[in-house]
């Protein structure tokens, strides 16, 4: 490809996200060691008692870094499952932008029943980290 040309749609997000799905990758043996020095606190969980939508969403991450992959997905389903596309996806699109093609680009619009399907989810998740205890 000439070097003069135009970058594809996207190239730079691409490479962004690609980098650090990478280096997220590179660092998770480091996770046992930030858990330990990991104050998982919650201010909502901390003045009421009960979790917040997001509790475990760090927890998440470093199960998944430690491998445990079914204890990621047991006690922080939603948490997990993002975090699995935060990073399988970085790591398409930064090897699709270093193939020099455009990224596929979302819909101006998202139809309203993915608003409230997210919506759901969130609302279900964040039901099974109170019944669980997270």
């Amino acid at each position: 490809m000439n070097p003069d040309s135009p970058q594809p749609r996207g190239f730079q997000l691409g490479l962004l996200w690609g980098s650090v799905s990478a280096l997220s990758i590179l660092i998770s043996p480091l996770a046992p060691w930030l858990a330990e020095r990991s104050d998982s606190f919650c201010v909502i969980k901390a003045l009421t008692g009960v979790p917040c939508p997001g509790c475990g969403t760090t927890r998440a991450a470093l199960a998944l870094a430690q491998l445990d992959v079914a204890h990621a997905f047991v006690s922080f389903p939603l948490q997990s499952f993002a975090w699995s596309v935060f990073i399988v996806g970085g790591l398409v699109a930064g090897a699709w932008s270093l193939s020099r093609r455009d990224l596929p680009s979302l819909p101006r619009r998202v139809p309203k029943w993915v608003f409230g399907l997210a919506v759901v989810l969130v609302m279900a998740n964040w039901g099974y980290c109170i019944v669980t205890g997270v």
